[in-house]
Formats: C-alpha cells, structure tokens, sequence
C-alpha cells in the first residue's frame, strides 16, 4: 500500500493502489484494483471505490458515495486552442452525499454535484458544471461544460446538453434530445460573442429525439413534443410539436408540475 497518510478504520483495498500522501480516506471505505487517486484528494466515510478508477486532484467525494469501474472523477480539461470554453485551472470535482457514479464515466474538473446524483455509465459531465441533489444523468449522456441543472432533473439516455445551457428543477428530457448553442455552428470570430445555450423553466418536458436552437428559452410546465425542432422561444404550460414547433395547445391542468 502507497503512502497513505490518514485512512480510516475498516479499509479496504485491492491491489495496485497508488495515492498520493495528502490523500485523506474515511471509514468504511473499500478500493478496487489499480485505482489511482492524487494529491490533496478526499474520501468520505463508507464510499466504494471499483476497479481502474482515477481520482484527480482536489477531489471530494462525499460519504456514501459510490463510483463504479474505470470512472475517471475529476480530470481537468484539454482544450483545443480555438475552443469557447474557459481553460485556467480548475478546483477539485466535488460529489455529494449519496452520488451513484457509472462505468466509464468522465467527470471534469471544477463540476460540483449535489447529495443523491445519480450519472449512468459512459456519461460525460465537463467543467464547471453544477447539478442538483436528486437528477439524474442517464447512460451515454453528455452534459458540456458550463451547465446548470437543478434538482431532480432527470436527463434519460444519449440526450446532448451543450454548454452555455440553464436547465431549472424538475425538467424531463427524453433520450438522443440535442440542445445547440452556435448560430455560426463554428465559423467567424462573430460567433464566440453569441454563443449561447438554451433556457429550460421549471417542470418542462422535452420529448425524444427534439432539437432546440441556440438561445431559447422553453417556459415552465411547457411540453415539446417527439421530433420537434423548436426554432422560438415556447410558452410557459404550452404543447408544441412539429418542424418548426408551433403551439397546439393548452398543457392540461392536471399534469402540471404543482398538481401533482
């Protein structure tokens, strides 16, 4: 075992561990094989560790926590020199209470999730992101740097969240949904002045396979519909559907948010 100075009682570990000496662990806490955890990193108490996972610096994962095999938690970013996306150097990644982390998974630098996330496996969060206690960030999602999302948000497979995007608490976004953020889709300097993400309000649901153009805004309880390119800002407690989404109707009064 490598240089650990502060391990607490009942610790567990495989073999091939390598930590470096500022590392802090709890009690209860159990490592797989060949896990890797770097400076100045904490564990709380009765966290699970898998095999083949790498811990970055500053890290904080908090008691309960469980993190699955070969996640990478808390890697700092590798930025292309025409990238939008800020790259100074980043705090630890922190994971609340109760977070369930899968196989696969990256997590970056500088992303703060709350108690009781759970991240599905071969998801992706970037820097600076901030999720809230009780979402969900469902298998093969990616969630781009500079997000926000609240609590009990449920994010369901291979949905694309772009960066720039504000998604508020108890939003609904079904799988292979694709958020945009550039109008200019990557040309002229123009465009890192706009680059803008979309606004998710309170409660909305966004069907399977929609796409939502850069800088709108979908209002609170409003519903869009499978399929739909949504071209405009919608309504709060409106249906929209179609290509490009228009209004069809009235949300019902019994499946808005605080009905149920």
């Amino acid at each position: 075992m490598a240089n650990l100075p502060t391990v607490g009682d009942n610790f567990e570990h495989g073999i091939g561990i390598v930590a470096h000496p500022s590392v802090i662990i709890g009690d209860n806490v159990s490592l797989g094989h060949h896990v890797v955890i770097e400076p100045d990193a904490k564990i709380g108490d009765n966290v699970r560790i898998g095999n083949h996972v790498s811990v970055g610096r500053g890290a904080k994962i908090s008691n309960g926590c469980v993190v699955a095999d070969f996640a990478v938690v808390g890697r700092p970013p590798a930025l292309s020199v025409r990238s939008t996306a800020k790259g100074e150097d980043l705090p630890g990644v922190e994971l609340g209470a109760g977070c369930k982390i899968g196989s696969h998974t990256v997590l970056m630098a500088g992303t703060t999730l709350d108690a009781l996330v759970v991240v599905g496996d071969n998801a992706g969060v970037r820097e600076r992101c901030t999720i809230g206690k009780e979402s969900v960030i469902g298998r093969g999602v990616t969630v781009e740097n500079d997000t926000e999302i609240g609590e009990r948000v449920k994010i369901q497979s291979g949905a694309y969240i772009t960066a720039y995007v504000t998604i508020e608490d108890d939003v609904f976004v079904a799988p292979m949904v694709v958020t945009t953020n550039d109008n200019f889709m990557g040309r002229t300097e123009e465009r890192r002045e706009q680059v803008k993400g979309c606004t998710i309000r309170r409660g909305a649901r966004i069907g399977g396979g929609a796409h939502l153009l850069p800088g709108i805004e979908i209002g609170e309880d409003a519903f869009v519909a499978t399929a739909a390119v949504v071209t405009k800002d919608v309504p709060p407690r409106t249906l929209v559907m179609g290509v490009p989404a228009r209004v069809v109707r009235e949300v019902p009064e019994e499946q808005l948010l605080d009905n149920q």
